[in-house]
């Protein structure tokens, strides 16, 4: 299992020059989880997409439902205090210390390719060049 951030999840279902990347993550471990907040991350993605004329409205529900199965049974609340605690210490955004939270708790390789999150948390992030490849 790995905790995948939500670009990764945009990558693997949008087509793009990261897709085969994610796709290599997905073969080497085919359990993703996440904070419940990739959710919303993900709609906002979609929404960019649709509002810049990438993606349809109907496309879009279609790789948001394809997220939510790649998720299903494996989406987690954080609790806010180590999430504080995190982004206090590492200069990090909140929502991206929830990431790390998550991997923690769960005893898992974040893979993001958040270079912030990398530099910050090497002990627990991967990018995902790296988790691929490892």
């Amino acid at each position: 299992m790995i905790v995948a951030d939500t670009n990764l999840v945009a990558y693997l279902l949008l087509p793009g020059e990261r897709t085969r990347t994610a796709e290599r993550v997905l073969d080497v471990d085919p359990v993703w989880a996440a904070p419940l907040l990739w959710r919303s991350e993900l709609r906002n993605i979609l929404a960019t997409q649709v509002r810049a004329g990438r993606l349809g409205l109907a496309d879009a529900q279609a790789v948001a439902d394809q997220a939510e199965r790649l998720l299903a049974g494996r989406e987690y609340t954080v609790a806010t205090a180590p999430v504080l605690e995190l982004a206090s210490s590492s200069g990090c955004a909140a929502y991206d210390c929830e990431l790390v939270v998550l991997a923690r708790e769960l005893d898992v390789t974040l893979v993001t390719a958040d270079g912030a999150v990398l530099d910050a948390f090497p002990e627990t992030a991967m990018a995902p060049d790296a988790f691929a490849t490892a």
